[in-house]
């Protein structure tokens, strides 16, 4: 076998020993930095649209500042769960898969502004949700990952 063989070998080795770890870490990362976005007025590209979908889900009755500010605060405790991981990992994952829910709802709540007039492509901002498939792709593997340890102790999940 070739030095280049056996480097790339060893680097397939290092990723698959920790491909868990470095897709928890940058989800993590790229939810903290969209939730910081957030906390500084028009820096998300997705303000808005988040604000108006948020809007509608708690029928108007949540000043816009406030949703702001909680959607800031949740993704950025989400992403700061993802990347500690430990303690904060379960329940930053079920944050995560809750809040996907909402996020996946604006393609039903904001149909003008997620898809083209008459056509099933989205426009740039649904394809700014429709992306959003692979962190759940993403954070089912870091999940099933993450629930197949069972209580880390060992019992009653086969591992030893």
């Amino acid at each position: 076998m070739t030095a280049g063989a056996q480097a790339l070998n060893r680097l397939a080795a290092y990723v698959n020993a920790h491909s868990h770890a470095l897709l928890r870490v940058t989800v993590g990362i790229v939810f903290f930095g969209f939730g910081v976005l957030k906390l500084f007025p028009s820096a998300s590209p997705a303000e808005q649209l988040a604000v108006d979908a948020a809007t509608k889900m708690t029928l108007g009755m949540v000043p816009e500042t406030v949703l702001l500010l909680s959607l800031a605060a949740l993704e950025t405790a989400i992403g700061i769960g993802l990347i500690v991981g430990r303690r904060l990992l379960r329940p930053a994952l079920v944050a995560f898969f809750l809040h996907m829910g909402g996020v996946f709802s604006t393609l039903l709540l904001l149909p003008d502004a997620m898809w083209q007039p008459h056509s099933p492509a989205p426009t740039m901002e649904g394809q700014y949700v429709v992306k959003n498939v692979v962190l759940v792709a993403v954070c089912l593997v870091v999940a099933a990952h993450e629930w197949g340890h069972g209580d880390r102790s060992g019992a009653g999940n086969g591992a030893g």
